[in-house]
């Protein structure tokens, strides 16, 4: 019944041995591990915080000192009107904002309800809840710890918050704009993967190579379907994303378009790159997969960047959906302009001309 087991056994391990697919199968999920073992952190530290003290005097500067002596806020910023809180969480350059207002100490000082406005940007749900919980415990320790002389009351701190851009809190509204960036990546990377290594399977790669036609022209000629797919894709996801999910597009769609756009071309790129890596559509599978994952938890998608380990937060740097993630928050939730989006704007640019260009080359290199 079993005459010839060990004989196929013995095939079998060998076979494996020597098939390059193998090395991926141990080495992928000590990567994964190692990454989001560091990576994955739900605590909010080191919010970035903007302040603007109309006040100034001694207890205003106590009460800014007390937000900055926890780990939840790090002031990265000054601005020199209210108006200039709001501008710069939406730009991104802070999620949170303090405006602490002219009489502040005047009523701390008579045994008045002191008035303070927080300003939280409602576009990142954790950050958000955290730094919301995070500030009305710190008005409600400094309330209690400074007592009114005369009838020992606290002197309550009268703390205004306001939560922009999703005042309901609401998680589709967090998830879903960054979700359209992973799903457009997941589109291209494998369509264009997987394209090009079904045609070196069959064969008919090389017939191209040998036709009167430039090898770029050649690439360009088969990257340009897919980055129509990708291009159609993006409509209906948007779509459904305002019409089904509720959640509209507040900032300039030409702007959010045009860097979709724009963050086509490096998907493609990864596509192509993943298509001379890999002999045939499993080993695309499982490089896509790795490219996917860290997409997908590093990105800022789910878990904050600010919170991971630095070297952690050094490779979600390298990964180019970081950007249209910050991009496509920062236009559908905050209304962001396109010229307060230039840093994300021009990595991902560069990340554009250096994969798509590294990508091509190493696929004349691999076809030929």
């Amino acid at each position: 019944m079993l005459n010839g087991f060990k004989a196929v056994v013995y095939k079998e391990l060998i076979q494996v041995r020597r098939d390059p697919a193998t090395k991926f199968v141990f080495v992928i999920p000590v990567i994964q591990l190692i990454l989001f073992g560091y990576a994955i952190d739900t605590e909010v530290r080191d919010v970035p915080s903007i302040v603007f003290n109309a006040d100034r005097r001694a207890a205003s500067r106590e009460f800014i000192a007390r937000f900055e002596s926890t780990d939840v806020f790090q002031f990265v910023e000054e601005a020199s009107d209210a108006a200039g809180v709001r501008e710069a969480i939406v730009a991104g350059r802070a999620k949170v904002g303090l405006i602490i207002p002219p009489k502040f100490s005047e009523d701390r000082l008579n045994g008045r309800p002191a008035q303070v406005q927080v300003l939280i940007d409602g576009s990142d749900n954790t950050v958000a809840n955290q730094a919301l919980s995070a500030a009305n415990g710190i008005a409600v320790d400094v309330a209690i710890q400074t007592q009114d002389a005369m009838t020992l009351a606290p002197q309550r701190i009268d703390l205004r918050p306001r939560v922009l851009f999703n005042e309901n809190m609401e998680t589709s509204n967090f998830f879903v704009p960054g979700l359209v960036g992973i799903i457009l990546q997941l589109t291209t990377v494998f369509l264009t993967a997987f394209s090009i290594v079904r045609e070196r399977e069959r064969g008919t790669m090389e017939q191209l190579m040998v036709t009167p036609v430039s090898r770029w022209a050649l690439v360009l000629g088969k990257v340009i379907p897919f980055a129509l797919i990708g291009s159609i894709v993006t409509l209906l996801v948007l779509t459904l994303m305002v019409f089904v999910f509720g959640v509209p597009i507040v900032g300039s769609k030409f702007v959010l378009l045009s860097l979709s756009a724009l963050f086509l071309v490096p998907s493609l790129g990864l596509g192509i790159l993943i298509s001379t890596l890999a002999n045939n559509q499993a080993e695309a599978s499982q490089l896509g997969m790795l490219i996917m994952l860290p997409s997908i938890l590093l990105s800022g998608f789910v878990f904050p960047r600010a919170q991971m380990p630095l070297p952690i937060y050094a490779i979600s740097c390298l990964v180019p959906v970081t950007y249209y993630i910050e991009i496509l928050r920062g236009v559908i939730l905050r209304g962001t302009q396109f010229y307060q989006l230039w840093y994300p704007t021009t990595v991902l640019a560069v990340f554009a001309v250096v994969i798509f260009t590294a990508a091509t080359l190493r696929f004349q290199k691999r076809i030929a």
